[in-house]
């Protein structure tokens, strides 16, 4: 379904959502027949998790089978002389018959993958490639290899090799091949043999002309036209929710800094006072299991939601510029024909050229058009997946939280009960 509009993450109800996921019924975790307070958390019939159920749904993109398998671990410090960086082994398996053996183990930097998200859009320029970590993921880190930055990096880089590995045609690029088992001098050697210096000068210098010609392409199909206000919205949606998932993780920081002191402040209290001892030592108790609880939840929404939105964050500049290099391809045969239209060159030397820019947008237009079903279908099970983690997520916590507080009110009761017995056998 079409975007329509901007605004707010929700936006008007009349209109269709932009981030649409599948059908209402997939989400439906309880029973329709069973009401709130048939369920509790203490209940034999109710699983411990959600994930039972929510892992119980099949995405129809998930593949049969596959016969290629990368893992991205084990990052390593390099310092020479010059500089200090990362590498990370890259472990691929495979089962096909390209291939010379069946297992490879390669070590990468992050300049090998940029190398290679390069090459692919030069082969691929209308396809989308699957976008890579920034140079510095994490606002306000100063120090780019600390653990916590090489982990998300490590993650990231792996999402990506496998994004290419699922891709039906980006799979099969002989670059990728190589990457993934050349070693460094073999890989070295190939990077040197890629266009020169002048050669993508040139195509610098060819895409900013063809920019300047003019702003909207003459002749831009429609589905065109929607896929780039799409993906406006979507940019807009994206980074909004990047802000209020920011903005959530910062409140529950504030939340657990404030809990973390109530928790002593309690056990200090119960030294001055006997009579209350056993119930501040419990109130105490249970705060600090409600800590827990809480850095587990920001944790998990570190993991599963910040990257998925991220990345998508990111998939919207390369959106972008591929429905730039199509209009490109769109505005080189516009130019030519009129050249052909306005008599300044005669038709017979430029039919032929005319006709290969024809079927070089054809082409071009196909292989979007096919990439964007695939990469909508993607990111709205992506999106789901991330959604879904944080929502199980937020019910494990509470889950926790309501056992303790009741736990701890169970035996403050059975402590009064007990109380109210001594004092009567005393009278």
């Amino acid at each position: 379904m079409e975007p329509e509009g901007g605004g707010d993450v929700a936006g008007d109800s009349a209109a269709p959502l932009l981030l649409d996921l599948d059908d209402d019924e997939d989400l439906e975790v309880f029973s329709k027949d069973a009401s709130l307070t048939e369920i509790n958390s203490f209940s034999p019939l109710m699983p411990t998790s959600p994930s039972s159920m929510i892992n119980q749904y099949k995405f129809e993109d998930e593949p049969e089978s596959k016969d290629l398998f990368i893992t991205v671990d084990d990052p390593e410090s390099h310092v020479t002389a010059i500089e200090t960086f990362i590498t990370y082994r890259v472990v691929t398996k495979t089962t096909r018959g390209e291939f010379d053996s069946s297992e490879y183990e390669v070590r990468r930097r992050y300049q090998d993958f940029l190398w290679l998200k390069g090459r692919l859009e030069e082969a691929h320029p209308t396809l989308i490639i699957p976008p890579l970590p920034e140079k510095f993921i994490m606002k306000g880190v100063v120090e780019r290899f600390n653990d916590k930055f090489i982990e998300t990096r490590k993650k990231a880089l792996h999402k990506f090799l496998n994004r290419i590995a699922d891709h039906p045609t980006l799979t099969f690029n002989e670059d990728f091949k190589i990457f993934l088992t050349a070693q460094a001098w073999e890989l070295s050697s190939h990077k040197k043999q890629g266009p020169g210096l002048f050669s993508r000068m040139g195509q610098t210098v060819k895409a900013v002309a063809s920019s300047m010609r003019g702003g909207a392409v003459k002749n831009r199909p429609e589905v065109f036209s929607e896929m780039i206000e799409y993906v406006d919205i979507f940019s807009q949606k994206i980074s909004l929710l990047d802000k209020i998932s920011h903005r959530v993780h910062k409140e529950e920081k504030d939340y657990l800094y404030e809990m973390k002191e109530f928790g002593p402040i309690h056990t200090l209290w119960s030294a001055s006072e006997e009579v209350l001892v056993n119930t501040l030592k419990g109130l105490a108790g249970c705060i600090d299991q409600c800590c827990k609880a809480t850095e587990k939840r920001m944790a998990a929404l570190s993991e599963s939601l910040f990257p998925a939105i991220q990345e998508y964050l990111l998939y919207s500049e390369i959106l972008m510029g591929v429905l730039k290099r199509r209009d490109q391809i769109q505005a080189e045969l516009d130019a030519k024909i009129d050249a052909v239209y306005n008599k300044k060159i005669e038709n017979d030397l430029l039919s032929e050229e005319i006709g290969k820019l024809e079927d070089k947008v054809e082409c071009a237009n196909n292989a979007l058009q096919a990439d964007w079903d695939r990469w909508k279908q993607s990111m709205r099970v992506d999106l789901k997946v991330a959604f879904s983690d944080v929502a199980e997520n937020n019910i494990h916590y509470y889950e926790q939280c309501l056992a303790n507080w009741e736990s701890f009110l169970s035996s403050q009761a059975t402590s009064d009960i007990s109380l109210e017995e001594q004092s009567e056998d005393q009278t």
